[in-house]
């Protein structure tokens, strides 16, 4: 018999090389999910801009593409969907371990994730780097291409279906326009009063040499995971 040794180290490369075969699997299906963002991206604008009334600079929708973000200008915002080669395992006491699809296979639950940020086109376009932006998804894609996103509002519920929900074109143009209607009413507030009665000359001087105060849609808003209001 094998001794107890023997069937560590054999555990231990039978575990390295079986996570390590997902986790290359989960980076190709999140590669895939990118090139088919990019693409839906690149139509939805095309498809947006030709039914625009107004083809000034300004009302047209743009974007920028790179190997490992897509920014997507619009009106006062842009939205940026990022990606890093990391993989993560989600973490078991979220929701998405009550369904067989993940208690079937635990490896389905290891994944890659597309962030989306929203910030002011305005702040982006001119590098203000102190500018505050939000992040308002996150598009999680496993090994098997299947995806579910987190979210605000109709971000949260719309496509958290991970056992059926196959990433394609067509569900990232879904997904695009609900991200841009949820930013189109997500508007700059005005800061409490008491948040902005008291101010240092140094800060005051500071403002009017660069013509400007930290700019954010939300001023003094904490953006928790939970708050449905905005």
């Amino acid at each position: 018999m094998p001794s107890n040794e023997t069937k560590t180290k054999y555990l231990i490369i039978s575990t390295l090389q079986e996570k390590n075969l997902v986790k290359k699997n989960v980076l190709q299906s999140l590669e895939i999910a990118f090139d088919n963002l990019k693409i839906a991206i690149k139509e939805l604008v095309e498809e947006l801009n030709s039914e625009l009334k107004e083809k000034r600079e300004g009302f047209l929708l743009e974007y920028q593409i790179g190997n490992f973000y897509t920014e997507l200008f619009f009106g006062n915002d842009v939205v940026v969907f990022h990606f890093q080669n990391n993989i993560y395992e989600i973490d078991k006491s979220h929701s998405i371990w009550s369904h067989s699809y993940i208690q079937d296979n635990p490896l389905n639950a290891f994944v890659g994730i597309i962030h989306v940020y929203n910030f002011l086109k305005s702040s982006y376009k001119n590098n203000e780097n102190e500018d505050l932006g939000y992040l308002i998804a996150r598009i999680f894609i496993n090994q098997e291409q299947h995806y579910f996103v987190e979210g605000k509002r109709q971000l949260g519920f719309l496509y958290n279906d991970f056992s059926q929900n196959l990433i394609s074109k067509d569900d990232f143009k879904k997904i695009i326009q609900s991200v841009i209607l949820y930013c189109l009413d997500f508007e700059m507030l005005v800061p409490p009063y008491e948040e902005v009665s008291i101010i240092s000359l140094e800060q005051l001087k500071t403002m009017i040499n660069k013509s400007k105060s930290q700019n954010a849609k939300r001023m003094g808003f904490q953006f928790y995971k939970n708050d449905t209001s905005v």
